[in-house]
Formats: structure tokens, sequence, C-alpha cells
């Protein structure tokens, strides 16, 4: 981490540096560089974000939320409308890509945010003392 460091008090909720992609220690610099290509560092207060990486988590909670979404809700519509199968198409497809897309940000943004609050970072076995496996 580099930078000057915020007091405690001054960094922002989890929620809002969730929500509007900013920086979890200062909340004033972006965390997305591009849609999903995280910032190498904050231009306001300095924090490298290389450390920094939700990995696939975001992908697998969009998942989950999309896929209940859609198959609850075709489900909903299939056994009370009975549409034919174009129609499903024509409503969960774009469904599909609008959920997906409008879901991964937010999500990646929040893992991020919730790594850096609680200090989360690679485990190591020699810090606690263990053998090697």
């Amino acid at each position: 981490m580099s930078g000057p460091v915020p007091d405690k008090g001054t960094e922002p909720s989890v929620v809002f540096a969730t929500l509007l992609a900013r920086c979890p220690r200062c909340g004033k610099g972006k965390l997305f560089g591009g849609f999903l290509k995280i910032a190498p560092a904050c231009k306001a207060c300095g924090l490298d974000f290389s450390y920094l990486e939700a990995g696939d988590g975001p992908a697998i909670f969009v998942i989950l939320i999309v896929g209940a979404i859609v198959s609850g809700g075709a489900l909903i519509v299939e056994v009370a409308y009975q549409p034919p199968y174009w129609v499903h198409a024509l409503i969960w497809g774009p469904a599909i890509l609008i959920l997906s897309l409008g879901l991964l940000r937010p999500l990646k943004a929040g893992l991020i945010v919730l790594q850096y609050k609680h200090r989360a970072e690679e485990g190591r076995l020699e810090k606690i003392g263990r053998a090697h496996v």
C-alpha cells in the first residue's frame, strides 16, 4: 500500500465503495480502469490495487443468481401462460445477457472492497508454523 493513509473514520462504507466502484481506502478514486479491469492504483490516494484480486468469485455468484432468476422465471411463465419456445428465447435470452453484465461489475467490486476491508490475502503456511505437506 502506498500513498497517504487516511484515518480509519474517513474510509468509505463497503456499500458506497461497492456500488460506485470507488477506492476502498479513500472512496474518491476509481476502482476499475475498464469495464472489468482493475485500475493499477487509486489516482486520489495512491493505493496500489495490484494485490487485490477477486478471482472467479464474481462469475460464480453471477451464474448462481442469474440461473436462479432465469430458471425460476421461465418455469413460472411456462406454467402460467404456456407460450411457444421462441417466446421463451425472446424473453430469457436478453434477460441472461442483461442480468449477467449488470451484476458482474458490482459483484467484482464488492468482493474486492471486502478483501481490502478484511485485509484478506493469500494463505501462507509458513506464517502459522506448519510444515510443508
